[in-house]
């Protein structure tokens, strides 16, 4: 829920990409490049940023694209990125750095910006969000795009939105009047990295630290003790069905934050649902994670489901790289 410092390390074939997909994106967004000169840069891409969604009042609700260019000549599947921040802070330009890499293989992007509590309690943000999904279906034909390919992936509270959106689609109290009204929000896939997914067990949790309290009452727009049938309904634990969408879970074991525990509970709630679980434990990762690994999974699982192609999708624990381990390794040493 807090916002972590993610890493973006590549797997194999996207190295070649790694300083377009990292470094001209953190130049470009810390202002030491221009948007011409970032696309002058990397010709394979396009971004376009604040492209409008919907409004809330005079509220106007932004999202950025990125895309391939030149435009594939079959119609694009979608990568939706959530940001994290504890549902009251974070960007959503922090998402770029993690879908230049799918654009450059052919996926067509957004990063969503949605109101925070600070603005709004629950449930604005899943109305925001929702009203992006149907914005793309709305506007498939204008950029070219596979409406039933669309995923969604997001990172702490970013992830619990992505959860949210993925399991709700036939909750219509949850829809919202945020833009593109009689469209679907429905999603094919999605990529849920360390995010809350049952938020009364987080509450009672006693081991987390009281930031984490403060967030959830920010979240509410109260107490969550007088609100706890809201925070129930924010629980993307709650709408576990046997129809949801493949979930690829990626959490740490020694997540402060939101703790590893919450996801064994959504991954044990969605088999017994039915539902297509893949759970990947991070082995000794807190609340944020980086390496080759991490990456090449994510891309393994979106190009199963929204690319339809074959192969399996590993399971198997992920260990720090060798580099972390090694530097731990020598403060023990110098301790």
């Amino acid at each position: 829920m807090k916002r972590a410092i993610l890493k973006p390390k590549l797997p194999g074939k996207m190295a070649p990409y790694a300083f377009s997909g990292v470094v001209w994106v953190g130049l470009w967004l810390t202002g030491w490049l221009s948007e011409g000169c970032f696309a002058q840069l990397n010709p394979n891409i396009t971004i376009e940023r604040d492209v409008a969604y919907g409004a809330v009042g005079d509220r106007k609700l932004v999202l950025d694209i990125v895309r391939p260019k030149p435009e594939p000549k079959d119609p694009m599947p979608v990568v939706v990125f959530i940001h994290g921040g504890g549902w009251a802070g974070g960007n959503k330009q922090h998402g770029l750095p993690f879908l230049v890499p799918l654009a450059e293989k052919g996926y067509f992007c957004v990063s969503v910006g949605y109101r925070l509590t600070g603005e709004a309690p629950w449930p604005a943000q899943i109305h925001d969000c929702k009203a992006a999904i149907r914005w793309l279906r709305a506007n498939a034909q204008k950029y070219h795009l596979n409406p039933d390919k669309i995923g969604v992936w997001g990172a702490s509270a970013g992830a619990h939105l992505a959860l949210m959106v993925g399991f709700t689609s036939d909750q219509a109290e949850l829809e919202g009047q945020s833009g593109s009204p009689g469209q679907s929000s429905r999603v094919a896939c999605v990529v849920n990295w360390f995010g809350p997914t049952e938020l009364l067990d987080a509450w009672k949790d006693p081991s987390l630290p009281p930031m984490v309290k403060d967030v959830l009452n920010k979240l509410v727009g109260g107490s969550v003790e007088e609100k706890q049938d809201v925070l129930k309904a924010a629980s993307p634990i709650t709408y576990v069905s046997k129809d949801d969408p493949p979930v690829l879970t990626m959490h740490g074991t020694k997540d402060p934050i939101v703790p590893f525990r919450q996801a064994t509970l959504l991954d044990e709630a969605m088999k017994k649902a039915g539902a297509e679980s893949y759970l990947v434990v991070v082995e000794d990762a807190g609340h944020g994670f980086g390496g080759p690994e991490i990456f090449k999974r994510v891309h393994a699982f979106l190009d199963k489901y929204l690319r339809d192609q074959p192969g399996e999708i590993s399971r198997e624990p992920i260990r720090p790289p060798a580099k972390q381990e090694k530097k731990k390794d020598e403060k023990k040493k110098a301790a």
